[in-house]
C-alpha cells in the first residue's frame, strides 16, 4: 500500500499531466507557422518612404512583380517620409488584419519596433526592408524577433561612400588633403545620421578633408540648392557625395569644374553618370531585385518554408555595391529617378 505522501505526489502529477493535455494551445500565432496553401491569395502591404520617391518606387516594381507571381495582392502605403505617421499606419494594419505579410521601408527603425512587434504577435509577417528597425545601424542581423530582414546597414553604406570617394581624390591626383564636400539627406533621420557620421569619419580617417556637411536630400532641387551654398563657400571643393537624386541636381552646376561626384542609389541616371566619367562611383543599391527578394522572403515564410533571417544587400551584386566606371561597364540600372 503506497504512503500518503506518496499518494498525494502521484495525483498531483496526474492532475498536472491532465492540466497540461487540457490547455488551450498558445495564442501566438508568430510561433505557430501555419503554412498557407498555395492556392490561397496572401495579402501583402509595402510601408514606404514615401510615394513621390523614385528609390521607393524601384522597390514597389520589384514586390508587385513577385506579387503577382507568387498568388499575392500588393497594397502600397505611403508615409510621405514622416516616421510618426508610418507608425499609426503599422498600428492600423494590425488593429484592421488586413495584411499577412508586411514589407517594411522603415523612415526611423527607432520609433517603429513597438509596432513591428505588435505585428508579430498579431501573425503577421514582417520582411524589414532597407532600413534596419531597431537601435542599431551598424549591422544587418534582426533586432527584433519573428522579422525577416533584406537591409543595407546605414554605417556599411557610409563607409562605402568614403571608400569610393576616396577613390576618386585618387584618381584626380588630388593633393592632399583633398577636398570633400557631403551631401546627407535628412538631418533628423537616424538612418541618415548614422550614414553621415560614418562618412564623415571614414572620409578623415582616409585623409581627406571635410569641407562641408550639408543637408542635400532626395531630390535633384535640393542637391542643386544645398551645392550651390556649398560652391559659394568652398569653390575649391573636389569631390561631392550625396545621394543619387541630389548629385543629379548639383553635377550640371560643375560642368566647368574639375569636380567628381558619388551617387547614392543605382538609378540610370546614376549609372550614365558614372560610365560618362563625371561621376566618379555610386554606391549601388540594386532596389527592384531587393523588393522582389523581400516579397518572396515573406511569402516563401508564409508559404511554410525556411527563410533566412537576415540578408546583407551587398550580396544582390557582384561587385558588392561599389560601382565604378570598370565595375558598371556591363551593368544595367534596375529604375529611373
Amino acid at each position: 500500500m503506497k504512503s500518503p505522501a506518496r499518494l498525494l505526489t502521484a495525483v498531483l502529477a496526474a492532475l498536472l499531466v491532465f492540466s497540461a493535455a487540457c490547455s488551450r494551445p498558445s495564442t501566438d500565432a508568430a510561433t505557430q507557422n501555419t503554412a498557407v496553401p498555395k492556392d490561397k491569395t496572401l495579402r501583402i502591404s509595402f510601408f514606404c518612404f514615401a510615394k513621390a520617391n523614385s528609390f521607393a518606387q524601384a522597390t514597389w516594381a520589384g514586390v508587385q512583380e513577385t506579387a503577382k507571381k507568387g498568388n499575392a495582392t500588393a497594397e502600397f502605403v505611403d508615409s510621405n517620409f514622416d516616421g510618426p505617421t508610418q507608425v499609426n499606419q503599422l498600428q492600423d494594419a494590425v488593429t484592421s488584419k488586413r495584411f499577412d505579410i508586411i514589407v517594411l521601408q522603415a523612415n526611423d527603425g527607432t520609433a517603429v519596433v513597438t509596432a513591428v512587434k505588435q505585428a508579430i504577435r498579431a501573425g503577421i509577417i514582417v520582411v524589414v526592408e532597407f532600413t534596419p528597425v531597431g537601435g542599431r545601424y551598424d549591422t544587418t542581423e534582426p533586432q527584433v524577433d519573428g522579422t525577416i530582414n533584406i537591409v543595407d546597414a546605414p554605417t556599411i553604406n557610409g563607409d562605402g561612400l568614403a571608400k569610393l570617394g576616396l577613390g576618386a581624390c585618387k584618381a584626380m591626383n588630388a593633393q592632399p588633403p583633398c577636398k570633400v564636400a557631403y551631401l546627407q539627406g535628412f538631418e533628423n533621420y537616424p538612418l541618415d545620421t548614422a550614414r553621415t557620421n560614418a562618412a564623415v569619419d571614414s572620409l578623415k580617417a582616409g585623409g581627406a578633408d571635410v569641407v562641408a556637411s550639408v543637408v542635400g536630400g532626395y531630390t535633384p532641387d535640393t542637391g542643386r540648392a544645398a551645392f550651390q551654398n556649398v560652391l559659394q563657400a568652398h569653390p575649391d571643393v573636389q569631390v561631392v557625395i550625396g545621394s543619387s537624386q541630389a548629385v543629379e541636381g548639383a553635377a550640371p552646376l560643375a560642368k566647368d569644374k574639375n569636380i567628381k561626384f558619388v551617387g547614392n542609389g543605382g538609378s540610370t541616371q546614376a549609372f550614365d553618370g558614372v560610365k560618362s566619367g563625371q561621376w566618379y562611383g555610386v554606391y549601388v543599391v540594386p532596389e527592384k531585385s531587393e523588393g522582389a527578394r523581400a516579397a518572396q522572403l515573406g511569402i516563401d515564410k508564409a508559404r511554410g518554408k525556411d527563410v533566412p533571417v537576415a540578408t546583407d544587400v551587398r550580396t544582390l551584386t557582384d561587385y558588392e555595391s561599389l560601382g565604378t566606371k570598370e565595375t558598371l561597364a556591363d551593368q544595367t540600372a534596375e529604375y529611373t529617378d
